[in-house]
């Protein structure tokens, strides 16, 4: 389908233009009469629109509507917030994701067989969004266009649709390796990001919604998309500053963008980086020296002469944003780490908050000395070590702590623990290998809410 306002030739199941966001008529199943984008009923016979299926049924037949795959704890949270949406200027970033050469492919497997195959990619690009709470606004046919900020509003839309865009890019190349060697397909998908200003249209009951883009946020994104390389991820300047430090960035410099008077600064997302909170950035960058907060932290230390007189302590910081409660914990760890005591840490996100035990995660990757670099087999190899040199049982669990850490082997049985003890099994080995049963040590957890 051609749009009227820059001719770009978009998908028949597109809703909205791929280069310019602008609405594209909607054809009638009925009679086949093209109308208005907004039209709910068919000008020419009279049928209702908003029954018909958002995308192509060929494509994707379970998902006719956005309530069909918008989990249910994230539909609730939109329908409770619709009220304010209407005409509503938001801050989002938009993530466009398509396969390339997918016309080439279905006519080398075949309409049923490409379809398998489209839905299993769907489902593998619908999982990572929702994982860090976007919103999939329209299917392309053979991609997706996805939101972060909106309907839901995250401050931090942008470091999320980095993080799917990267967890998505894992998981389909391994679905891309597995139809690589069954089917002989080879399988790539390009992903551009771009963040900027949207005017969010109306949700109704079965939450379809309507985004329309203000200035050349959707543009930008798609363009990032169309010339992105296969399995790479393209994003322009303005999402790369408000994720630079969190990410791995390669600077691909000033590429002239069609409909954009000047060259956009194009960079490549490589992975996720080192640092994950705002005090870890900062020094990266450099602290400045630590003033005042004498009566606080005499009150940690005070707290931390008791543990290592036996008496285990329990101390809540709690306060506004912004006065200094991360570096006040971060001295007293570092004067622990000058007295030889362990120190293990874990962050909680706001993106993580619907991932069990996510703290628990935290502490044993910063017991073990676990990297995001690090590969699976890294893993278990510093995991392994750590636990040979204790004096412990612990090397029993060492399977289900593999399993606990998502690097476990594949093809290796699972850790012989029934379902209902593994959570009981896996404290009591915490206990045991993380000191402080004979010892001293600090556990730190920030942004526990």
């Amino acid at each position: 389908m051609q749009c009227s306002n820059c001719a770009q030739d978009n998908p028949a199941s597109a809703r909205f233009c791929n280069n310019c966001g602008r609405g594209l008529p909607v054809s009638c199943q009925a009679c086949g009469h093209e109308n208005p984008t907004a039209a709910r009923f068919c000008n020419h016979c009279g049928v209702s629109l908003s029954t018909q299926p958002l995308v192509n049924e060929a494509a994707s037949p379970a998902r006719s509507a956005p309530g069909s795959y918008t989990p249910r704890h994230l539909a609730e949270r939109i329908l409770t917030t619709r009220g304010a949406m209407e005409g509503e200027r938001k801050r989002v970033t938009v993530l466009f994701a398509d396969v390339k050469g997918s016309t080439e492919l279905a006519e080398e497997v075949g309409d049923e067989e490409w379809h398998q195959i489209l839905d299993r990619f769907f489902a593998i690009l619908t999982s990572g969004v929702h994982r860090y709470e976007g919103t999939v606004n329209q299917y392309t046919g053979d991609g997706i266009m996805a939101l972060f900020g909106a309907p839901l509003a995250h401050e931090d839309h942008a470091m999320r649709a980095c993080r799917a865009a990267l967890d998505m890019q894992a998981e389909l190349r391994a679905y891309a390796d597995e139809l690589r060697v069954t089917k002989g397909l080879n399988l790539s998908v390009r992903t551009g990001i771009n963040s900027g200003e949207v005017v969010v249209g109306k949700i109704g009951d079965d939450l379809r919604m309507d985004y329309t883009a203000k200035g050349q946020t959707v543009n930008l994104a798609a363009r990032m998309e169309q010339i992105a390389e296969p399995g790479r991820v393209y994003l322009t300047r303005y999402t790369a500053s408000q994720i630079e430090g969190y990410f791995q960035l390669r600077d691909l410099g000033a590429m002239p963008i069609k409909g954009i008077k000047e060259p956009v600064n194009v960079y490549e997302l490589q992975g996720a980086g080192a640092v994950k909170t705002r005090l870890e950035l900062s020094r990266s960058r450099g602290l400045s020296r630590f003033i005042g907060r004498e009566r606080e932290l005499a009150l940690l230390e005070s707290a931390l002469q008791e543990a290592e007189q036996g008496k285990g302590q329990i101390v809540a910081v709690v306060g506004n944003g912004g006065i200094g409660k991360s570096r006040l914990c971060f001295e007293l760890a570092e004067r622990s780490r000058a007295r030889d005591i362990t120190v293990v840490s874990s962050t909680g996100v706001p993106y993580a908050s619907a991932v069990p035990l996510y703290p628990v995660l935290g502490l044993l990757r910063s017991y073990f000395g676990l990297e995001e670099r690090d590969t699976a087999a890294e893993q278990r190899r510093k995991i392994a070590g750590t636990l040979a040199l204790l004096d412990s049982d612990c090397r029993e669990g060492m399977q289900l702590l593999f399993e606990f850490l998502d690097v476990a082997e594949a093809g290796v049985a699972p850790a012989p623990v029934p379902p209902e003890l593994r959570q009981q099994r896996l404290f009591e080995m915490m206990q045991s290998i993380i000191p402080g049963r004979h010892q001293a040590s600090v556990i730190l957890i920030e942004d526990l809410h």
